[in-house]
């Protein structure tokens, strides 16, 4: 291997495309909605994958939820109220829906709605 390959391979991460964390966001929630959308496309032989998918969906709304709820978040007000809101209501739809009491549209809509804004934001 010589000086120039090293070279190209060393910096070849650099050039790599940076994400920014509206990206990241989008990219966690858009990955977490598919799974929820595949295994409840399966039906009741999907049902130990939506489990796995909704734990992954409440666990980032609790994310999101103390994101917002941080006194130095500076997002409005109105909107960090919105979303924390929805958090909650994730939390407990999710339990709902673990227990065969509820379906998953609901959390598959606010998700969605979601990608919209965050990709609309990113204009």
């Amino acid at each position: 291997m010589n000086a120039l390959s090293q070279a190209r391979r060393a910096y070849s991460a650099a050039s790599a495309p940076t994400r920014t964390s509206r990206g990241t966001e989008y990219e966690a929630v858009a990955r977490i909605t598919a799974r929820m959308r595949t295994a409840h496309s399966q039906g009741a032989s999907g049902f130990a994958a939506l489990a796995e998918a909704l734990h992954e969906n409440r666990k980032l709304w609790k994310i999101f939820a103390t994101d917002v709820a941080d006194p130095g978040n500076r997002l409005p007000q109105d909107l960090r109220a919105r979303l924390f809101y929805l958090a909650e209501f994730t939390t407990h739809h999710t339990s709902k829906v673990l227990a065969r009491r509820a379906t998953v549209e609901p959390l598959l809509e606010i998700n969605t709605a979601i990608l919209r804004g965050l990709r609309s934001g990113a204009k």
